[in-house]
């Protein structure tokens, strides 16, 4: 009897911890499968909720789209330089831009620009309704019949995944202009073969695999801190802390399941 209290125990603690897991991960599936439901549906865009969409997208793009791209465009030239003289020094040159392309706009430039966003605009914009929930404004809005999920989760996380997929396809071309530049110089000399290694990069499934990669990247930056901030609450700091540290981890956990199956897809 004594040595299986402890064992009643434990395994009561595991199951407590297991289902909270489940319910937490259903929670973020609810919110996602509601958002994308009050995404299509025109009731979502009123006067009132067009302004504070616009507004949470100018917001969440523009005063980091100028500076995100000159670093993109800084780091590229400094990796092309790299990859071209290490790999002039082996004899490999042609495949220097090759790997400069798989490795810059295949994989560091989609991750870049989510966790860029993550950090600047939709982990801030989660604390921000963290305090809208406890401060009674979200109730106080409920009260007044107006939905929080439409007035105000929806424009965070549609401008989170606007403000990625902006910063990330930009980048990309930048990337890609500043990558020609650096090996070719101001001419059009290169253009042909420059094309042609592009279009062996990316063909359709590797294209078809950047584009989802960069879209669920988005979608996990932008959501997952929103359903933190709506049912990670609690009454006490530490359980508030404890579910915005539980929030962190799951969203880069779904961004590492992305990044390694994009890894499997495009070089399996």
């Amino acid at each position: 009897m004594t040595s299986t209290g402890p064992v009643h125990t434990q395994l009561a603690e595991t199951g407590r911890a297991a289902q909270h897991w489940l319910i937490e991960w259903w929670r973020l599936v609810h919110l996602g499968a509601l958002i994308l439901v009050l995404t299509l549906s025109p009731s979502s865009y009123s006067r009132d909720n067009r302004g504070v969409l616009a507004r949470q997208i100018y917001l969440n793009t523009a005063p980091i789209l100028l500076w995100f791209t000159v670093l993109c465009a800084l780091a590229t030239v400094v990796i092309t330089r790299i990859v071209v003289v290490t790999a002039l020094s082996y004899g490999l040159s042609q495949y220097a831009l090759q790997v400069v392309i798989r490795v810059l706009v295949l994989e560091l430039i989609p991750l870049t620009a989510a966790l860029f966003v993550a950090l600047r605009c939709t982990i801030p914009d989660g604390a921000e309704l963290t305090a809208m929930q406890t401060s009674g404004e979200l109730d106080a809005m409920r009260a007044r019949g107006v939905d929080p999920v439409r007035r105000e989760v929806l424009p965070r996380v549609v401008a989170g995944m606007f403000s990625g997929l902006t910063l990330a396809a930009l980048s990309c071309v930048v990337a890609l202009v500043v990558a020609y530049v650096a090996v070719y110089g101001f001419t059009l000399s290169g253009t042909a073969a420059y094309t042609r290694l592009f279009g062996q990069v990316f063909s359709p499934a590797v294209t078809l695999i950047f584009v989802l990669k960069t879209f669920f990247f988005c979608l996990a930056v932008s959501l997952i801190p929103m359903a933190s901030a709506i049912y990670g609450m609690g009454g006490a700091a530490s359980v508030r802390t404890s579910a915005e540290m539980r929030g962190l981890v799951r969203m880069f956990s779904v961004i590492l399941l992305i990044e390694i199956l994009s890894l499997v897809g495009n070089y399996s």
